[in-house]
């Protein structure tokens, strides 16, 4: 593996951060992360330790799509990306816990936003849930060969939709900030997608009770959203089964967690 870049060096080469006071933060599942301060100014630096493939975005696409987002209100803004480093705006706001989504307030603004973000322009690349799902089984030790086979069944018989738009992919309550506008974090799986897999993420993820997730739909499809109910359902089955590989193949996850989502899955 490739030594991990500095902040220091990292920050010695984007104009305007040389020198800037350096303090890691917690989260970073898949890169270290760190708060930057210069001159009054913040930023979020994150550095990998190798050039990212799928299901990840490279860090010069994740930049793109995000600075797109950023131009409608829906993104932090971008300062500095390569292949190994990405520096954003620091925004100060309310990070989301999972009991925000149960305001009827924030449904509405949560529908809105993520109108927005399925009108952006497309991406260019599609989300392939195959591949994810094979790179999370690869990870996975002692495995539960029955509920794998039946996750990657479930995976595999998806089909990507012909209306695809781009989709944040990843939109769990801590990547979900108020500021006061609402803002989406963390774009690192962000591509062309299903609109409904947003929509799922946010019900499943979150276990949100049938009447919540009918406000949802209803606010996103300015109240007709019942006869969409059964596309949602689709997608909420796709997400379970890529969250628990995902859970699956992390060697430092919560095996609670692993079977609790486990549980939700055979109990469909």
């Amino acid at each position: 593996m490739n030594a991990l870049r500095t902040p220091e060096n990292a920050l010695a080469e984007i104009e305007g951060w040389e020198g800037a006071d350096v303090r890691e933060m917690s989260g970073g599942l898949t890169n270290h992360t760190w708060l930057v301060e210069r001159n009054d100014r913040k930023a979020v630096l994150k550095i990998d330790a190798l050039r990212r493939g799928e299901p990840y975005n490279s860090r010069s696409a994740e930049a793109s799509i995000q600075s797109i987002a950023a131009e409608r209100g829906l993104a932090n803004g971008v300062l500095y990306a390569d292949e190994l480093t990405l520096l954003t705006e620091y925004v100060e706001g309310e990070v989301w816990e999972a009991a925000c989504l149960e305001r009827n307030q924030n449904i509405e603004l949560v529908a809105d936003a993520l109108r927005r973000l399925h009108s952006l322009p497309l991406s260019g690349r599609s989300f392939d849930s195959i591949v994810a799902a094979k790179r999370y089984v690869a990870k996975i030790e002692n495995a539960d060969t029955a509920l794998v086979g039946h996750c990657t069944q479930v995976i595999e018989t998806m089909r990507l939709p012909h209306n695809l738009c781009c989709c944040h992919n990843d939109l769990v309550a801590a990547n979900i900030i108020t500021t006061p506008d609402l803002m989406f974090l963390d774009w690192e799986y962000a591509c062309d997608n299903d609109p409904f897999f947003d929509l799922a993420t946010i019900v499943e993820h979150h276990e949100l009770s049938e009447d919540v997730s009918a406000r949802l739909l209803d606010a996103y499809f300015d109240g007709d959203g019942q006869r969409w109910w059964p596309k949602l359902q689709e997608q909420r089955n796709l997400y379970l089964a890529l969250y628990w590989l995902w859970l699956a193949s992390r060697p430092d996850g919560s095996q609670e967690e692993l079977e609790a989502v486990a549980a939700r899955i055979r109990s469909r």
